[in-house]
């Protein structure tokens, strides 16, 4: 399964992409909006990242991640694998992007 934690627009996206899963166990996205706390974020972050075996990719939009920069950074696991996506209003930086930083350094290019 794939993830998703993003805005309305991105979460309905990959929803009508067929992407979106919701049995009595729970569902493989999160919606996040004005009200959506950054313990909630958190929460699903940790939910589909160590909780749930059958999730795969975790996408989460970039200025989302920002507000988890501390748990993305500490992740280290290669499956499931967090993807940082943009979104309509927030522009994709690849100088934010815990991945790029990685291949950079591995790369041995700096920043």
């Amino acid at each position: 399964l794939i993830a998703v934690i993003g805005d309305e627009d991105t979460v309905t996206g990959l929803l009508l992409a067929g992407v979106g899963h919701k049995n009595a166990a729970g569902q493989n996205y999160l919606v996040v909006n004005d009200k959506t706390t950054r313990v909630q974020i958190e929460e699903a972050f940790t939910n589909y990242t160590k909780k749930r075996p059958d999730v795969a990719i975790v996408l989460i939009n970039q200025h989302i991640a920002s507000s988890i920069r501390y748990l993305i950074d500490a992740y280290q696991d290669t499956i499931p694998t967090v993807l940082e996506i943009p979104s309509k209003d927030h522009p994709y930086d690849p100088k934010a992007d815990t991945i790029m930083k990685r291949v950079n350094l591995m790369l041995g290019i700096s920043q």
